[in-house]
């Protein structure tokens, strides 16, 4: 079969990237969708079932890093397309392996990009997945595209790397990049290291959810299924060479998200929600909140959809309704005390 688009999705079996890989492949089945993916720990094959055997779907088991793999990848497929989502994203992670994160991270990027500029087939669109976190704190700053990158976390300093590397071949090149800055992501499917299905997974093994610290940290929330719709929007709309945050005023302390789910799914009382509460050290250099504006994106077309109480019932239930999807993945349940505001 012909197809008019070929793209490749560099981390398409983690949360993001296999909610993306299911949209392009459902949605375009003109295009050939390919998953390049190592399989890490935090990624499933089960978050793809609803697409594998699918006539414009490949999946290719392999690392990022492996520049032999991904020059023979862009010399034998016409790549048109590339989304960028392969990474390490755990925070507290890279304070204890920040090597890895920036071998993953950084070099990753090197070799796609390199990959891609040196191909016998020029791609139309890189498109590099970021995360609002290289901007740094901010307490009463609310940062658009043009904010200064300040990280503060050997995980977000090796993504504001990576940007640095993915904008040298715009400015050197022109070579067609676009790269979006997200608030943190949530749905179903997330492996349970992030802070919604960390809590969820711990009150389902009837345990406490643990909160980092004593100050009040926050985050933003945007439902994957509307992030999702940015990143294609994006592809068809955005313009290269620019960079575009995705995200939401929905803002939530983690001390009150955490009272949430337990009112979900304990069912208790007010007057016991705090029984379900407990308090752990705090991680290094933790930001409190990262608020940006994502009006430059809106001029696009985008808008978040899903509200905040939607798109966190359809969580809860998926989660629910799939206790066993990450039992296979039993490292992390022993780490569960701990936890992530990312």
């Amino acid at each position: 079969m012909d197809f008019n688009s070929t793209v490749l999705v560099t981390g398409g079996s983690g949360f993001i990237g296999s909610h993306l890989v299911c949209s392009l492949v459902t949605r375009h089945p003109d295009w050939r969708i390919i998953n390049l993916d190592i399989l890490d720990y935090c990624c499933s094959p089960r978050s793809l079932e609803s697409v594998e055997d699918r006539a414009n779907y490949t999946f290719i088991r392999g690392d990022v890093c492996n520049s032999q793999l991904v020059n023979h990848i862009f010399n034998t497929e016409n790549i048109d397309v590339i989304f960028h989502l392969a990474a390490k994203t755990h925070v507290e992670t890279s304070f204890e392996a920040p090597a890895s994160f920036q071998r993953v991270n950084i070099e990753g990027t090197k070799v796609l990009l390199a990959a891609a500029h040196q191909a016998p087939h020029q791609s139309q669109r890189f498109v590099y997945v970021s995360t609002d976190e290289v901007y740094g704190e901010g307490l009463d700053q609310v940062f658009d595209e043009s904010s200064p990158v300040r990280p503060s976390n050997p995980y977000s300093t090796t993504k504001a790397a990576a940007e640095y590397l993915v904008r040298s071949y715009w400015d050197k090149y022109k070579f067609p990049i676009i790269i979006t800055r997200s608030n943190n992501i949530y749905g179903p499917r997330q492996y349970t290291e992030k802070v919604i299905p960390k809590f969820l997974t711990l009150l389902q093994m009837n345990k406490k959810c643990t909160i980092q610290g004593t100050l009040p940290k926050s985050r933003h929330f945007l439902f994957v299924d509307d992030a999702i719709n940015a990143l294609r929007l994006v592809l068809e709309k955005g313009i290269v060479g620019e960079i575009y945050n995705v995200g939401t005023s929905c803002e939530i302390l983690i001390m009150q998200l955490a009272k949430e789910l337990v009112k979900m799914v304990k069912n208790v009382p007010d007057s016991e929600v705090n029984d379900w509460l407990e308090f752990v050290p705090d991680r290094p250099c933790v930001d409190l909140r990262y608020p940006i504006s994502c009006e430059k994106l809106q001029q696009l077309g985008w808008r978040a959809d899903v509200s905040w109480t939607e798109g966190i019932r359809q969580t809860v239930k998926w989660y629910q309704d799939n206790a066993d999807f990450w039992s296979d993945q039993e490292p992390i349940r022993s780490k569960l005390e701990k936890v992530t505001n990312k």
